[in-house]
């Protein structure tokens, strides 16, 4: 958290100098490398372009988790997070420790939940992982919090794989190598890691149970499904896999006014962004009335007049 806060200092520093007249919104995205960063650039040029008085910054944090954490202290002003951790903080659930102060500014592009082993692996299933070794992304980041509900949908843990903490790169790069049998992504589509080794090595996604899928969506409702596009992997990807919606959030105490004018200045002019970035083409307004935790009054009027 510390590097997050000296980069926000920086930019604080930044919005006071001299003959800076504009309010500065700091927007939490991801490590470098990831889906967050770019969309959260190309979400704050929206903001800064047509937003008046306001500049909008994308700052490198650790991510979906920490997120909602760092709005809730102050330390950001906005941040891109999972629909499943809105909930989570919203509510006081694990792995935060109490209710956070946030609420969501409007929906985003999904994350997909990428279960991927290689073609020779020699199994096909979610629930063949007993004793396998498996890339999970980095500890406490969301691909292990929802394979650690997936696990339990299947009266497993943990404990009952070995999970490695790599990055998506590196997790991928080891089911590549053989080091690992399987690696997850909870990521935006189409994701690069997986591309990479998919170059050199034939893959698949791992397939759930339907009677298991149906039910974990029943008692988990910020996750569905959703189909892939054949062209996007050109691999076999079954009936449909799990996702989950990306949020902005914001501080439940910042201004109606205030909120308002960031969300037209984004959804009013979402084409602009669209034309450019191919994650952005997936996000949905329609979604807007689905989300697992409020949305602020500010961003509730703007979608309400539409």
């Amino acid at each position: 958290m510390r590097w997050t806060i000296v980069i926000s200092i920086v930019t604080i520093l930044a919005a006071c100098a001299p003959g800076t007249d504009q309010q500065e919104i700091r927007l939490g995205t991801a490590a470098l490398g990831g889906v967050y960063y770019p969309i959260g650039q190309g979400l704050a040029s929206l903001v800064t372009q047509h937003a008046a008085g306001v500049s909008m910054v994308p700052i490198v944090t650790r991510g979906a988790v920490e997120n909602p954490r760092l709005v809730s202290s102050g330390e950001l002003d906005m941040a891109l997070t999972n629909a499943d951790l809105a909930f989570f903080a919203h509510e006081g659930q694990a792995p935060y420790e109490g209710p956070l102060d946030i609420l969501a500014v409007g929906a985003l592009h999904p994350s997909i939940l990428h279960l991927i082993t290689r073609a020779d692996s020699g199994f096909s299933t979610f629930a063949e992982l007993r004793g396998k070794r498996v890339a999970l992304g980095a500890a406490g980041g969301p691909t292990v919090s929802l394979t650690r509900l997936l696990l339990a949908a299947h009266d497993m843990s943990l404990d009952d794989i070995v999970p490695s903490f790599l990055s998506y790169t590196d997790g991928f790069s080891q089911l590549g190598d053989g080091n690992v049998d399987a690696a997850f992504a909870l990521a935006g589509y189409p994701a690069a890691a997986i591309l990479q080794t998919q170059a050199t090595h034939e893959l698949r996604f791992l397939q759930i149970q339907s009677e298991i899928v149906a039910q974990f969506i029943t008692d988990n409702p910020y996750y569905y499904l959703f189909d892939i596009p054949q062209e996007v992997y050109d691999m076999e990807i079954g009936s449909g896999v799990l996702a989950v919606a990306n949020l902005m959030i914001v501080r439940g105490s910042e201004t109606s006014d205030a909120v308002f004018n960031i969300v037209e200045a984004i959804y009013a002019n979402l084409e602009q962004l669209q034309e450019t970035n191919a994650i952005a083409q997936q996000i949905d307004p329609s979604q807007n009335g689905n989300l697992p935790i409020p949305l602020h009054p500010g961003a509730a009027r703007y979608f309400n007049q539409q």
